[in-house]
């Protein structure tokens, strides 16, 4: 059961090394909602490099007129992987279609958000996100008590500004961790 405490939307979810799935190794997971029926979050530092968006646009039969730079694909997560996301900064807003979430963050999945970005009216910094990563009711918070995930609150710089792989020291390092001394072996004291 969810504690009304413990609301991880807006935050991000850091993978411990040894959490047992290879699919969220080192793994930077923002989350887009938390509610009582479960969890969904994007995974914002595992690129898809054979993805462009510039393809992914042509396939949609999207014409690109302003797009000022390749927006990069990421790995969302293992659950509806052909399913896209853009988690962006909270400068655009396609009414209803847009969730905010926080302050400075927000996600859309509509064809419109692409449609901007290709004419160059889309948000100021973007990744477009295929898959998400899902829990249900209880199944995060379980991770949670398992020593898999470390909590931390995000900023712009490790979502959207730093390369892949360093988004995951980074976001340990904002609650103080070195990640040189982390352990894959969890424990109680």
């Amino acid at each position: 059961m969810k504690n009304e405490n413990t609301n991880l939307t807006g935050k991000l979810l850091v993978a411990m090394p040894g959490m047992g799935d290879p699919r969220f190794e080192h793994s930077v997971v923002y989350i887009c909602t938390h509610t009582a029926e479960g969890a969904m979050g994007l995974i914002v530092n595992k690129p898809q490099p054979q993805l462009k968006l510039w393809s992914l646009l042509e396939q949609l039969d999207i014409s690109v007129k302003s797009l000022a730079h390749d927006i990069p694909v990421q790995f969302g997560g293992p659950v509806d992987e052909t399913r896209g996301f853009v988690l962006h900064t909270n400068d655009y807003a396609a009414s209803p279609d847009t969730l905010p979430i926080g302050d400075h963050f927000a996600m859309t999945t509509t064809r419109t958000i692409l449609q901007d970005l290709a004419n160059g009216k889309g948000p100021e910094i973007s990744l477009l996100v295929l898959g998400y990563s899902g829990w249900s009711a209880g199944q995060v918070e379980a991770e949670l008590l398992q020593n898999g995930w470390l909590i931390c609150d995000p900023n712009v710089e490790i979502v959207f500004g730093l390369a892949n792989e360093h988004k995951w020291t980074a976001a340990l390092r904002t609650i103080g961790i070195d990640p040189l001394m982390l352990s894959s072996q969890a424990g109680r004291a």
